[in-house]
């Protein structure tokens, strides 16, 4: 793994898999590796940090060292971030308490809002390097 930060995301749920789709569009740089946690790489990286790989609660944002979960991960994510998503920074000025209670709600939700694929997103060639296999 490189030292570049890493987004540890559900590759089946069309929610995460657009958030990604977004940021390869909006990213200020090119620095974000993806990690899908089906793979095996995402599995180990999952049960580091005590995240079921077979029923994620939330996704990972591994940045420095750190590794960031549920409304902290968004806003790190949208530090990195042009466009619109990039206001995303601005939920730091809501109580985590309260961020961490609304995501929880949609990450519940997401398949049932959103829906689930049966496969994970294939990346774009010219984009492949960008994810850990």
């Amino acid at each position: 793994m490189t030292s570049d930060p890493i987004w540890l995301f559900d590759g089946q749920c069309v929610l995460c898999s657009s958030g990604v789709r977004y940021t390869l569009r909006h990213e200020k740089t090119s620095q974000i590796r993806f990690v899908a946690i089906q793979s095996n790489e995402g599995r180990t990286l999952a049960d580091r940090h005590g995240i079921d790989p077979d029923d994620p609660a939330t996704f990972l944002f591994i940045e420095n060292g750190r590794a960031l979960e549920k409304s902290d991960a968004v806003i790190a994510i949208a530090r990195h971030l042009n466009g619109p998503a990039r206001f995303g920074r601005l939920l730091r000025f809501i109580p985590r308490p309260l961020r961490d209670a609304a995501y929880t709600v949609i990450a519940r939700n997401r398949y049932r809002i959103f829906g689930k694929t049966e496969t994970c997103m294939v990346p774009h060639p010219d984009q492949r390097d960008r994810f850990v296999l």
